[in-house]
């Protein structure tokens, strides 16, 4: 299974990275919501980590988005749909694989928006910034799971598109606040330097739990919403 979900992965970066297009306005979305909110900066004006680490999470959610649509898109696209639901494996191969794929795009994507935000955001590393990565990680676990989950759903016929964000953005905001939080610490806050670790390792559980939340009812509810039933 987990042999065949790193090969459906492989063919399907393989597709888009051959392409490009599609990823490339993905990562121009993120960074031009990072930029158009530098323009609300005053000169000078310096931004607390928190409104920063906001901003790149932003940019990271509307690009991963773009991402699952892309992934669940080329088996429409080819036809090549109904040869997926009859290997000879669980479907949740299939889910397994674009979770694979997504993540590896995600984290693509987020090497060059963390550029950004210190370049945009006139943001400094903080000391810290082990806990801001270990979030990062947790929260795209998560994020992927439930995007390669509802992306099944989302894509394949016309208007349905819209529906990914519609219905993800929701499920994502407690995630999202934990995220926010964990990747402010890891940077240099001028006004308090102060740091809770206790905090840190609260939001760290609630990251680690989702991940197991989302990839739990991820590997039960595939099979169904794959089929369309």
């Amino acid at each position: 299974m987990i042999q065949t979900a790193f090969l459906l992965a492989k063919k399907d970066l393989t597709i888009i990275l051959s392409r490009s297009a599609g990823l490339c306005q993905a990562l121009l979305l993120g960074l031009l919501l990072i930029f158009l909110f530098s323009l609300s900066l005053q000169t000078g004006e310096v931004l607390s980590p928190h409104s920063a680490s906001t901003m790149f999470w932003l940019a990271s959610i509307f690009c991963q988005v773009l991402i699952f649509q892309m992934l669940y898109a080329i088996e429409e696209q080819n036809g090549a749909k109904a040869g997926l639901q009859t290997l000879p494996c669980p479907l949740q191969t299939v889910w397994l694989g674009k979770f694979t794929a997504g993540i590896f795009l995600l984290f693509v994507s987020q090497l060059i928006f963390i550029p950004a935000v210190f370049v945009f955001l006139a943001q400094h590393l903080g000391t810290h910034y082990f806990y801001s990565l270990l979030g990062i990680f947790l929260t795209d676990v998560g994020i992927c799971a439930c995007g390669s989950l509802l992306g099944a759903l989302c894509v394949g016929q016309s208007g349905k598109e819209s529906l990914l964000s519609i219905i993800l953005f929701p499920l994502l905001i407690p995630l999202l606040l934990s995220a926010i939080s964990l990747s402010s610490v890891g940077l240099l806050d001028l006004q308090n330097s102060f740091v809770d670790i206790t905090q840190i390792y609260q939001w760290l559980g609630i990251a680690l739990a989702f991940d197991c939340i989302f990839s739990a009812v991820g590997l039960i509810l595939f099979p169904y919403l794959y089929h369309g039933e």
